[in-house]
């Protein structure tokens, strides 16, 4: 892909990735990092893409759902083995990193903290519930552009919807 054609496609999708990573990851900086390397991703594997199988947008939502459940994955990865290191550590008295705020621009609630709050109970669902949150609810995409991304059968979507409502309701107790 020739860089003015790689510059239009970035410009094109930036906002896209940034704003769907930050449905996954509450910290700005973490959504900077995952668009960053989705679009490299993108850049070394455009061969790879099959206008037959999909449409562009739908590859690039794939690439960066993908991309940010494996960096979930992994930051899980880094905090167990941080955790396993601090049984060998003697005791600093340091107390941990906070957690910091959701600021998904696309989020336009009167509450910061109930923001913050149902962004924290949609982290803690299952992968595929997360994911169906993020691209009907945040996203704003149709059950059928979500079935298409993820894959699945717009039954499924619904299915996956109704049981992600559920646990946030159990979560958020409503």
């Amino acid at each position: 892909m020739e860089n003015s054609l790689f510059k239009e496609f970035y410009e094109e999708y930036k906002s896209m990735v940034y704003n769907l990573a930050l449905g996954y990851v509450p910290h700005m900086a973490d959504a900077q990092d995952i668009t960053q390397e989705v679009f490299v991703k993108l850049y070394q594997h455009h061969s790879s893409y099959d206008p037959a199988k999909a449409s562009l947008k739908t590859w690039v939502y794939r690439v960066t759902i993908n991309h940010c459940l494996d960096f979930i994955k992994a930051k899980r990865r880094q905090k167990r083995f941080g955790l396993f290191l601090d049984l060998f550590r003697s005791e600093s008295g340091e107390k941990p990193e906070p957690v910091a705020p959701t600021a998904h621009p696309g989020l336009l609630l009167e509450e910061r903290e109930g923001i913050d709050t149902l962004m924290a109970a949609i982290q803690q669902l299952p992968e595929k519930q997360k994911t169906v949150i993020i691209l009907l609810k945040i996203e704003d995409r149709s059950q059928k552009e979500v079935a298409e991304i993820m894959e699945i059968s717009v039954k499924a979507v619904e299915s996956l919807f109704q049981r992600a409502k559920t646990h946030l309701a159990k979560k958020l107790e409503i």
